[in-house]
């Protein structure tokens, strides 16, 4: 209930931020002369610009909204949210044309004035920006490559819109609105100077020096990291961090993953990752070494809520999909720390037999906890007498306890898999509240 209610009064504040340019708009007597479409369309790019604005917020990695938001949830609403803001600025210039076509030749960017110039151009790079974010694996553009762009043409977009707003000058004649729009772009900023200045500090004074680069089935490499002249990092089974190897952490090259090693271990940490291309493809070429100026490695986290220490429950049920089981190998290795013996049940599915990561230590695992282990191939190997093709509501019938609206389920792997899973659990009649999900589109 606490989590919720804290839910619900940042998504009140978030939002009274972002329509407070509306608000002032609406109150604000309006001039003789403007029509009813002129301010709706003033009206429409005053929203696409404070959701863009505020697009900051979201994927700052504000502590006290990562403590109650799932981390996807914040990126898919950020992702969601900029589509938005980019049809409220694209519908802003489309009635503004329909209601007067003359106001064409302001496209022009070699002969419209500056101010109209301002418009276009933050128009052109909320377009690019959109685009390269929803294709970028279309486009084929690297993750590091695609933020320092993303990073580029969000400041652009912002600060042309705010040159085209206060070159216009009509609405921030008004005190109100004028001191709304220096104050808004200054949360803007501190957001950016919280992001690049103040976190970095904080990492820098937290180094950690790669200890283990170890292989794993699955064309899956665990780097093991210790801390160094810190006393190392607390977190919950589950979460998730940015990683900065070798690199100052001011560097756009960070990555998110999920912890695997067991929360109750604060003097070395561990990150599973799959060979899957940028960044992940050179885990392997790493090597262990002291950290030493350049080759440090900066852990910014944990974050999310993915995390099984905030439910009593009397069971739980982890489903996951290649390389989603590594946060519930978090979770397994840190009950098995805890001498935990509710009973577990953990189906995980692969697409053979010799791709299972972690597969010889989940069956140590098993002698240690009250875990039933459930695998799951798509091409079995001869004689193979388990379960077989994808995870279903028939599959998951015949393995989930007469208590299963009781038990807590994690899920997490490849997309298409997740969306299969939640819809078959509540056909099983699975409670939605029982069900927590960590997905890794975070760009």
């Amino acid at each position: 209930m606490r989590s919720s209610l804290r839910a619900a009064f940042w998504i009140c504040i978030y939002f009274l931020l972002v329509f407070s340019p509306l608000i002032i708009l609406l109150v604000a007597p309006r001039a003789e002369g403007r029509t009813f479409w002129r301010e709706f369309s003033v009206a429409l790019g005053y929203a696409g610009l404070s959701l863009m604005g505020f697009q900051f917020i979201p994927t700052a990695r504000l502590p006290f909204l990562s403590d109650v938001f799932p981390m996807d949830t914040l990126y898919s609403f950020h992702h969601k949210v900029s589509i938005t803001s980019l049809a409220l600025v694209a519908a802003h210039k489309a009635i503004l044309i329909i209601n007067r076509p003359s106001l064409v030749r302001l496209f022009n960017v070699f002969t419209a004035p500056g101010r109209a110039r301002a418009a276009t151009i933050s128009l052109l790079a909320m377009i690019v920006l959109v685009l390269t974010s929803v294709r970028r694996k279309q486009f084929r553009i690297q993750y590091e490559h695609w933020r320092g762009i993303h990073i580029v043409l969000s400041v652009v977009a912002a600060t042309l819109a705010l040159v085209h707003i206060f070159g216009v000058g009509y609405h921030t004649a008004n005190p109100a609105q004028r001191a709304l729009w220096i104050v808004m772009p200054a949360l803007w900023l501190l957001m950016v100077i919280y992001v690049r200045g103040i976190r970095t500090l904080i990492l820098l004074r937290h180094p950690y020096q790669i200890a283990e680069v170890r292989e794993e089935r699955g064309n899956s490499w665990t780097l093991a990291l210790e801390p160094v002249g810190h006393a190392g990092m607390r977190f919950m089974p589950g979460q998730v961090a940015w990683l900065t190897v070798q690199r100052l952490p001011i560097a756009i090259r960070e990555h998110p993953f999920s912890f695997t090693s067991s929360a109750e271990r604060t003097d070395r940490i561990e990150f599973t990752i799959r060979e899957l291309g940028d960044f992940t493809s050179t885990v392997k070429t790493l090597r262990p070494m002291q950290c030493k100026p350049g080759q440090c490695v900066y852990v910014d986290g944990p974050y999310g809520i993915f995390d099984m220490d905030q439910y009593d429950v009397p069971g739980y049920v982890f489903i996951a999909g290649g390389i989603g089981s590594a946060p519930i190998m978090s979770m397994l290795r840190t009950m098995a720390d805890r001498g935990d013996q509710r009973p577990l049940l953990f189906l995980y599915g692969n697409r053979d037999w010799e791709s299972v990561i972690f597969r010889e230590e989940l069956d140590a695992l098993k002698e240690r906890l009250n875990l039933t282990l459930v695998h799951v191939l798509e091409r079995p190997p001869e004689g193979w007498g388990g379960e077989t093709g994808y995870i279903n509501a028939t599959m998951l019938d015949r393995h989930l306890s007469d208590d299963r609206a009781e038990r807590t389920y994690f899920v997490c792997g490849p997309i298409p898999m997740m969306h299969a899973v939640e819809k078959a659990l509540l056909e099983l009649q699975v409670p939605l509240s029982r069900i927590h999900t960590e997905r890794y589109e975070m760009a």
